[in-house]
C-alpha cells in the first residue's frame, strides 16, 4: 500500500513514473530489433512487430534499434531525476532545487569525524556555526553558570540550569529555516513579565517542565530545530561558580564575577561534586578530534573543566586536543593575558596539560574596532611567540578574523583550520573515497556558498 502512495494526487511523481516506463518500452523494443530472431525467444513475437510498427523497415536493424534506444535512455534519465527532485521537494520542503547540496547534507556529513566542542558563550556558537559544514558528528558540551540576563530570570523563578548559552548552540546547529532561527534568537522588547525575555529561553524552559528533565529538553529542542549534532549541558546540577581574586576577594556568581574588573586567580562551583552527562563522557572517548573555546577562559571554558570527570576524559581520549586562543583581552578577567596565559589558566583548572593544538588569530585588528574595544580596557590578545612550545603545544595560525564592527572569529575560516587538525592521534574514519583531502575540498566549495547564502536570510529576517 506504502508503494501505491506515490501514485496519490498532488504528490507529483506520476508523470515521471510514465516517462520512466515510456523509456523502458522505447529500450527494450531497440533491444528487440537489434538482437533479431534472437530476442523473439525470449520476449515473443509482439515485441518485434511493435519494434517494426514503430520504426517501419526503411532503416537497417542496428540504426532502427538506436533510434528507440538512445532516445529512450534519455527518457529514463530525465525520469529518474524529475522523479527524485520531486520526493526532495517533499521530504525537504525547504531545502531548494540543489539536490547534490541535499545529498551532501544528509549523507557526506553523517560520515564526518566525531568532534567535541567545549565552552560556551558566543564563541562556541561561532565555531559549531562552521564546523556544521563538515560533520554531523558534533557533540557540543556546553557550561551553564550564566546568571544574568533572561537566563539569569528563569534559573531564579524555575530553579533550571540556564538555559541562554544552549540556546546560541542549538541555533548555531540548527539545519532549519531562517525565520525559524530568527524566532529561537528572538527577545522580548516590551511586556512587565516577557521583556529581556528570549524566545528560545521560554521554549526550552517550557520544554524542561513538560518532559520533566532538562538534558531532555534540550534533545526534544534538538529535533525541532533539526540540527546537525547534539547539545548537551556540561552538568543537570544547578551550579553557582565562584570566584577568587589576585587581592584575595572573592565574588559569587557569574554575573558578579565580571563586574568587579578585577584579576582573576581561580574559579571554582558549588556544588562542588557534580555528576557530567555520561553521554559527555561517551563522545569525548570516542571524539576524533576535541576542542576547547573560543570563549572566556573563566566563565566559559574553565567551568566545564571542573565538573568532575570531564577532564580525566578528555586526558584519557586518544583524540587530539585544541585550543581555541581568544581574539581580545576581556577586562578584569584577562587583562595582558597573553596566549601562554590563557592556555595555563586551562591547565590550571583542568589540575593536568590538556592541550596538543593551539589555534591563533594573525590577522591585525582593524584601528577603529581596537580602538571600540580600547574603551573597555580589551586589547587584541599578544602572540605566543614560542611560549607555547616550550610547553608542549603546537601552533596553528591562520587570519581568523570576521569582517565588521566586532572583533570575533569568521566561523568558516576558524572551521576549516580547525578541520585541519583531525588525524595525529585521531581514528580518521574519513574521506570522500578515501581521500580526506577530498572531504574537505567538497565541504568548502560545495556547501560553503549556500551556507553564507543563509546567514544572508537570517539577516533579512532580523532586519
Amino acid at each position: 500500500m506504502s508503494v501505491l502512495r506515490w501514485l496519490w494526487p498532488g504528490i507529483g511523481v506520476k508523470r515521471w513514473i510514465a516517462m520512466f516506463g515510456l523509456g523502458v518500452l522505447m529500450v527494450s523494443v531497440g533491444l528487440t530489433v537489434l538482437l533479431g530472431d534472437a530476442a523473439v525467444r525470449f520476449v515473443g513475437d509482439w515485441l518485434r512487430n511493435a519494434a517494426y510498427l514503430l520504426t517501419g523497415s526503411i532503416l537497417t536493424p542496428f540504426l532502427r534499434g538506436l533510434l528507440l534506444i538512445v532516445p529512450g535512455l534519455l527518457l529514463m534519465g530525465a525520469a529518474a531525476g524529475g522523479f527524485v527532485r520531486a520526493a526532495l521537494k517533499v521530504l525537504f520542503p525547504t531545502g531548494g532545487s540543489d539536490v547534490g547540496d541535499l545529498v551532501y547534507q544528509r549523507k557526506y556529513t553523517e560520515r564526518g569525524p566525531k568532534i567535541v566542542a567545549i565552552g560556551g558563550g558566543t564563541g562556541l556558537g561561532t565555531l559549531l556555526r562552521g564546523l556544521k559544514l563538515y560533520t554531523s558528528n558534533i557533540t557540543a558540551i556546553v557550561t551553564v553558570t550564566d546568571d544574568g540576563g533572561s537566563s539569569g530570570r528563569l534559573r531564579g523563578e524555575l530553579g533550571l540550569p540556564p538555559p541562554g548559552d544552549i540556546r546560541n548552540c542549538l541555533v548555531a546547529l540548527a539545519d532549519t529555516e531562517p525565520l525559524m532561527e530568527s524566532l529561537f534568537q528572538h527577545r522580548f522588547s516590551r511586556g512587565t513579565s516577557l521583556e529581556g525575555h528570549s524566545f528560545g529561553n521560554l521554549f526550552i524552559a517550557a520544554m524542561a517542565e513538560v518532559t520533566g528533565d532538562f538534558e531532555r529538553a534540550v534533545r526534544e529542542s534538538s529535533r525541532v530545530l533539526a540540527i546537525r549534532g547534539r547539545v548537551l549541558p556540561s552538568t543537570n546540577a544547578n551550579v553557582v561558580l565562584h570566584a577568587e581574586y589576585t587581592d584575595g576577594s572573592s565574588a559569587v556568581g557569574e554575573t558578579a564575577i565580571t563586574a568587579r574588573g578585577k584579576a582573576i586567580a581561580r574559579v571554582w562551583l558549588e556544588p562542588a561534586e557534580v555528576k557530567p552527562l555520561p553521554e559527555s563522557l561517551e563522545a569525548i572517548a570516542q571524539a576524533d578530534l576535541i576542542v576547547l573555546g573560543p570563549g572566556s577562559v573563566y566563565s566559559s571554558v574553565a567551568p566545564n573543566l571542573l565538573i568532575p570527570g570531564i577532564p580525566e576524559a578528555i586526558a584519557t581520549s586518544p583524540a587530539k586536543v585544541v585550543y581555541i586562543a581568544n581574539i581580545m583581552t576581556e577586562h578584569g578577567e584577562t587583562d595582558d593575558y597573553g596566549v601562554a596565559e590563557h592556555l595555563e589558566a586551562i591547565n590550571q583548572h583542568a589540575g593536568r596539560r590538556l592541550v596538543d593544538v593551539v589555534i591563533e588569530n594573525e590577522a591585525p585588528v582593524p584601528a577603529d574596532v581596537a580602538m571600540s574595544y580600547a574603551a573597555e580596557q580589551a586589547i587584541p590578545v599578544p602572540p605566543s611567540r614560542g611560549e607555547l612550545e616550550r610547553r608542549g603545544a603546537r601552533v596553528v595560525r591562520g587570519p581568523l578574523l570576521a569582517e565588521g564592527p566586532l572583533a570575533r572569529h569568521d566561523p568558516f575560516v576558524l572551521a576549516q583550520v580547525v578541520m585541519r587538525q583531525v588525524g595525529g592521534r585521531s581514528r580518521g574514519r574519513l574521506g570522500l573515497a578515501g581521500s580526506w583531502s577530498g572531504f574537505l575540498w567538497l565541504a568548502e566549495h560545495l556547501h560553503l556558498r549556500r551556507e553564507r547564502r543563509s546567514q544572508g536570510e537570517v539577516t533579512r529576517h532580523r532586519l
